[in-house]
């Protein structure tokens, strides 16, 4: 495991760790809401190392990157952009984009600030692109919405349960106590004013999304209570190069739930790509 600090938007110190050969295709891997770059664990201790240069960054105001005070930190789509340019610099080649959920937006903003000529691919898992906008209310799932007072909740009692039921809403089968409480740990390393910025976005990347030329890989649970599967539909429709993969009884998190189809769909994408 190598590991790295990098300067993103405004000065913002973003951590990265990676594990692969140096030499191989770079996989940018961009978590979720109130996650952390340990979301990948299953996919840095899998074979994907052997042939590719596994990179998961800790979004700002997660993990251990920088968190700043201010909430306008976290709403502006270039700071976002911005984060994400300074990982791709250090790396030595074009990389797949991986954006799970949150981590869709993320991808979505970079995209919508520098383009798509820097990368090779984008994959978004059980992803989203928008906040506040009629769509990104009809694709959120009621049982994720109704827990919004409580990711905002300085009340450790009510953020943890908010959190807890978060964590098992991330997947469709029951989580044992070992991954349920490692995952819980992460979400509740984020500051509630983090989370509460993060819901609070008002942004849509329609029209810069429908122009790109990248291949696209959209990769959706079927049983998925978080992002409504329709939200992959509607990017089937929206990105002119895409191809929609769904897993029936899987839920918010594939690369967890399916590491197998994860894996194997994403080295076919991949190598189809950069051969």
């Amino acid at each position: 495991m190598r590991s790295r600090t990098v300067t993103g938007g405004d000065g913002v110190e973003i951590h990265v760790e990676e594990r692969g050969s140096a030499d191989a295709h770079p996989l940018l891997l961009i978590h979720g809401f109130s996650q952390s770059r340990l979301a990948w664990t299953p996919q840095f201790d899998s074979a994907l190392t052997d042939d590719y240069r596994l990179v998961a960054m800790d979004c700002r105001g997660h993990g251990a990157s920088g968190t700043p005070s201010d909430p306008d930190a976290y709403r502006d789509s270039t700071l976002w952009a911005d984060d994400v340019r300074a990982v791709i610099e250090v790396l030595s080649e074009r990389p797949t984009l991986v954006g799970w959920s949150y981590g869709g937006l993320v991808v979505a903003d970079y995209l919508a600030t520098h383009g798509d000529d820097a990368v090779s691919g984008i994959v978004l898992v059980d992803g989203i692109t928008e906040k506040g906008t009629a769509d990104a209310d009809r694709f959120a799932g009621e049982q994720f919405v109704a827990l919004d007072s409580g990711f905002r909740s300085t009340d450790a009692a009510e953020s943890v349960d908010a959190l807890g039921t978060f964590v098992r809403l991330c997947v469709a089968a029951p989580l044992d106590d070992r991954d349920f409480y490692r995952m819980l740990g992460y979400n509740a390393a984020v500051p509630p004013f983090v989370r509460a910025a993060l819901q609070d976005r008002t942004v849509e990347h329609e029209a810069t999304l429908s122009e790109v030329e990248t291949p696209v890989l959209l990769l959706h649970g079927e049983e998925d209570p978080v992002v409504r599967p329709a939200a992959a539909r509607k990017h089937a429709d929206l990105f002119p190069n895409a191809q929609l993969e769904t897993y029936a009884g899987v839920g918010h998190s594939p690369f967890f739930e399916a590491p197998d189809r994860f894996e194997a769909d994403l080295r076919a994408f991949v190598d189809y790509r950069n051969n």
